[in-house]
């Protein structure tokens, strides 16, 4: 996405968040010319349709919100299969950054920041909007301290009647309401909830309620009670505690009644005469949702029946109703040796038995205990109901590593000891390894990980280390581990996969400077990249249809795989460029003689650098041909150098080429030696001269007046042109010391001349 330009206007420069369901992108408004912020829906969803209608509702509820504490929607749009909100770009930092940077925050500024989120809630509720998402990755604080509430992307109108998503609840379960937590209808007064969850966090540093999984913490929103916020804080005053306490109840009639009520507490709550107030009570026996104890219900003992108890009851009445009957007097004498006789044969009949008892428990057979270790229980039962022995209940469970699961490890008595038949013995089983059940290491360096492993009897070899691109996960941090999380394995004989982040995948910007757009094309898709937008400029460097730069990557920077790169060919030179021929008249050194010529040359096709045009070895003069580009502001030049020695720079302007001004060079001037050479004398002069240097003369120049002076090479120079004339090309004469005393010698020469 990184320097892609949606709907022809945003171009993307970085992105700067994101979510379980979208992108955050910073970018760029070409139109009027601003920074914002956009949204893309993740890939993996721009086929849900749930998703995407979540995701239009969310421009739609922010978009009928104009409050200076909420993020403010620009556009919502869709390319190709992106969907993207543009929306307003804050410059600071979200408040789950500031709480991990300062945690706990100071009283007033957390209160400052809880009330313009109220205020934000107010005006959301107002308009019939909840937000359901209220918690501090979600509050944004720009540089100017001013707070903005965004991300309503599972927000719903207060007609809505559940917060399910095929299944599941829609939300962050640390800052769920109770209600929330059950699935049913939410309404205002969960953003409260929410929103007191927030400011517990901001004065305590630490969430109220935590646990092992999502489900544990949705169980404590609705059964447990959070420590109270000042005994973690005791700096915090007994008004902003209430707020808290109000706010978190778990019955939503004890809460504040609307946004705008708990607003108007919160800008009271730092006053002096608050500042003590009395703590807030509720009435927690009438709390329904409030967690209780229920005492065991014992059964009630039932009789047999009416009728049994009934005729007991008429028995007893008989008994007790029944008159003593008159014995006769002969009778009563007989009574007592009766009874006494009685109770004679009921002792010899218990002691016939009791004899009978232990003569048959004397007798009883002994049998020899089997080995049974070792066998599978229920085969060790059978063996021993076999033999008329009991195994004693209960069985014992333990482990050992030298016995299978469910087999007899131990028994109570040795093997072929003597017992009577009915004896018990005691059996221990040995049960299944007990399995060590995976942590979860995500977000652990791998260091941390292993260390974590190893302290639950992991091997250090069995942890293996698998890096791997993950544009979510910072950079050296556990993506994942193979088993996952909470998974029971062995620690002697699992082999653990640590998955770990190199960040977000890249290659390197191939270099297509001077390539053909499909040359192009071809080497980009070869390094995972795509083409995106072609376009064209003239060049003075790069032939016509070749490509001349790129964007928004240069060649050797790290690029994320499938980002569209944007390539610029060129057109050729621009419609302004003039083509131009300079001819430079060159000659040798001296007549006869071949001299190394050497011409460079500037124009516009190099950037103000030296070109070599090339060396020529020449034994006669010659002109040679010098092609030039020329541009409004780039004139052109030619050096010449002639045996290593630079002779003359002839500069070129464009607007004098263009208009055929150009001053071409007068051919040079080849001095021809004699073959003697005698002295000639000087003219006598009045006053002393310096004996001049004597040239061989030229067949050119006798009897002619140069208009320029010929330098000791041989070459006419444009640069150096004399006012005064002489009359002989073999007769010049420089003196250096009176400049005055040889004009005066040059004009009677002249005159001579003329006559």
């Amino acid at each position: 996405m990184i320097g892609h330009e949606l709907g022809g206007r945003y171009q993307v420069i970085e992105r700067i968040g994101g979510g379980g369901m979208a992108l955050v992108y910073r970018a760029h408004d070409i139109l009027l010319n601003r920074n914002v912020a956009i949204k893309v829906l993740r890939n993996q969803f721009v086929h849900d349709e749930e998703f995407i209608r979540r995701f239009r509702r969310e421009a739609q509820s922010a978009a009928s919100l104009s409050h200076p504490n909420v993020v403010s929607i620009y556009d919502v749009g869709q390319e190709d299969e992106i969907h993207y909100i543009v929306m307003e770009y804050i410059e600071g930092k979200n408040l789950n950054e500031i709480i991990k940077e300062r945690a706990p925050l100071q009283v007033d500024e957390s209160v400052r920041i809880a009330s313009q989120i109220c205020d934000a809630l107010d005006h959301a509720h107002q308009n019939q909007i909840i937000h359901r998402d209220i918690k501090p990755h979600n509050i944004l604080i720009g540089r100017n301290g001013r707070v903005k509430v965004t991300d309503f992307g599972i927000a719903r109108a207060v007609t809505s009647t559940t917060i399910t998503q095929t299944g599941s609840v829609v939300g962050s379960v640390h800052y769920f309401s109770p209600e929330h937590a059950k699935g049913v209808s939410t309404g205002e007064k969960s953003d409260l909830y929410s929103l007191g969850i927030v400011l517990y966090q901001m004065l305590t540093g630490s969430l109220p309620f935590l646990g092992e999984s999502p489900i544990s913490v949705a169980l404590k929103h609705l059964q447990e009670e959070f420590e109270e916020p000042r005994l973690l804080n005791p700096l915090i005053p007994q008004s902003v505690e209430n707020v808290i306490l109000r706010s978190m109840r778990k019955n939503p009639e004890e809460r504040y009644q609307s946004a705008k009520q708990m607003l108007q507490d919160l800008e009271t709550c730092l006053l002096p005469e608050r500042r003590s107030e009395a703590k807030v009570l509720f009435n927690d026996e009438e709390d329904e949702d409030r967690t209780r104890v229920i005492p065991a219900i014992k059964p009630i003992q039932r009789s047999n029946g009416n009728r049994n108890h009934r005729h007991d009851r008429m028995d007893n009445d008989e008994d007790d109703d029944d008159d003593p009957v008159p014995v006769k007097k002969g009778k009563k004498q007989w009574t007592k040796p009766a009874l006494w006789i009685g109770l004679t044969l009921v002792l010899l009949l218990a002691m016939a038995s009791l004899v009978w008892y232990v003569k048959s428990q004397l007798v009883v057979p002994e049998v020899s205990v089997p080995y049974v270790v070792g066998k599978q229980l229920e085969q060790a039962k059978t063996e021993l109901e076999d033999l008329g022995l009991e195994v004693a209940d209960p069985i014992l469970y333990d482990y050992s590593p030298n016995f299978e699961e469910n087999v007899v490890m131990k028994q109570s008595r040795e093997k072929d000891a003597k017992v009577k038949k009915g004896a018990s013995l005691i059996l221990t089983v040995n049960t299944a390894k007990p399995l060590t059940k995976m942590p979860n290491v995500t977000n652990y360096t791998f260091d941390e990980a292993v260390k974590a492993l190893m302290a639950k009897g992991v091997p250090q070899d069995q942890i293996k280390n698998a890096p791997l691109f993950d544009e979510n996960m910072e950079e050296g941090k556990v993506i994942k581990s193979d088993p996952a999380f909470d998974s029971e394995f062995d620690p002697e004989t699992i082999s653990i996969t640590l998955y770990v982040s190199k960040g977000e995948e890249s290659v390197t910007m191939p270099d297509l400077i001077g390539q053909t757009e499909s040359e192009a094309k071809a080497t980009l898709e070869a390094n995972k990249l795509v083409l995106g937008d072609v376009k064209e400029e003239s060049s003075f460097t790069v032939e016509e249809g070749k490509v001349m730069k790129t964007w928004a990557y240069e060649k050797g920077t790290p690029v994320p795989p499938g980002t569209a790169i944007t390539i610029y060919l060129s057109t050729g030179y621009p419609p302004e460029a003039l083509n131009y021929t300079f001819n430079v008249p060159v000659a040798p050194a001296q007549d006869g003689k071949k001299s190394k010529i050497r011409i460079e040359f500037v124009d516009a096709r190099n950037n103000g650098e030296k070109q070599d045009w090339g060396t020529r070895t020449i034994g006669k003069s010659q002109v040679l041909s010098v092609n030039l580009v020329l541009a409004p502001n780039k004139d052109g030049s030619v050096i010449v150098t002639r045996d290593g020695v630079l002779l003359d720079t002839y500069v070129i302007p464009y607007i004098d080429a263009k208009n055929g001004t150009v001053q071409e060079p007068e051919p040079p001037t080849v001095p021809t030696p004699k073959p003697t050479q005698t002295p000639i004398e000087p003219t006598p002069t009045p006053e002393p001269t310096i004996e001049p240097e004597i040239l061989p003369p030229s067949s050119d120049n006798e009897g002619s007046t140069n208009t320029g002076s010929v330098n000791q090479t041989g070459f006419l120079t444009n640069n150096s042109v004399n006012n005064e004339s002489t009359t002989n090309s073999n007769n010049i004469i420089s003196n250096k010391n009176d400049d005055k005393h040889n004009n005066k010698k040059n004009d009677k020469s002249k005159d001579k001349s003329d006559n």
